[in-house]
């Protein structure tokens, strides 16, 4: 009897060394190595797959959609008119770009209907040309109505932003189209430069510097008034014209 039971305790025995075994000791201890090295494969492959999102964060130059109008990414246009940015509304403005323009129908004050930057006092004139930043459809729950339309945001030369209604905007381009004041003084630093690499721009801002002496606001003379709005007219010629402007320093 006491036999038989050494001899199971025998048998027992190696079945429980080979269960304990199992797990080899130098595994648990090369986890962290491993670990380690797959933090910092990711933290790599992470930063190759930012690159990319960094690289195209930039201003836009493709159309959000298709579709009747070419508009810019939805939260691009929302940082773009949380603030006032001139410099870049002379690039997207620039000949090649994609974006629809659009044209007033009459003299319309300014509003902006998402609550961003923009100029309440001022009025848009009779032709005066904006860009085309979202279209918003009318919302009336299956029913017809008269007269009621797609309402648009817009940006003007200036850099603000305004929210117009079908009635107050055309897509037909008039044979000579306005545009608001381009205000140098608030441009980009290589923005300005570029523009003054054109001769009619820069002979434009010589004669306005000459007539201002400085000035940029406030009590000033008629000539430098004049002066203020051929430079912006240079301007504005230059970019109808094809001219190419840099990435401005300051974007949404």
């Amino acid at each position: 009897m006491f036999r038989r039971t050494v001899a199971v305790v025998a048998v027992l025995v190696p079945v429980v060394s080979c269960g304990g075994s199992t797990p080899p000791p130098s595994e648990p201890e090369s986890a962290p190595a491993a670990e380690g090295a797959s933090e910092g494969g990711t933290s790599e492959a992470a930063s190759e797959a930012e690159a990319p999102a960094e690289a195209s964060s930039g201003l836009p130059k493709e159309c959000a959609k298709k579709g009747t109008t070419c508009v810019p990414p939805k939260k691009f246009v929302e940082k773009l008119c949380a603030a006032s940015f001139p410099g870049v509304a002379l690039y997207l403005f620039s000949g090649d770009s994609p974006w629809t323009r659009g044209y007033l129908r009459g003299k319309t004050k300014a509003w902006n209907a998402s609550g961003g930057a923009s100029d309440n006092s001022a009025f848009l004139e009779f032709d005066e040309e904006v860009l085309v930043l979202a279209e918003r459809k009318a919302d009336l729950g299956g029913m017809q109505v008269s007269g009621a339309g797609a309402s648009y945001d817009a940006l003007r030369w200036d850099g603000s932003c305004v929210t117009l209604s079908s009635e107050e905007m055309t897509l037909d381009k008039p044979p000579s189209p306005k545009n608001s004041k381009v205000d140098w003084r608030f441009l980009d630093d290589n923005v300005q430069e570029a523009l003054r690499a054109e001769d009619a721009v820069n002979e434009a801002y010589q004669a306005r510097r000459k007539e201002c002496k400085g000035a940029t606001s406030g009590d000033v003379s008629l000539k430098c008034v004049k002066a203020d709005e051929k430079l912006s007219a240079a301007v504005v010629k230059a970019i109808r014209g094809g001219m190419k402007l840099p990435e401005p320093t300051k974007v949404p």
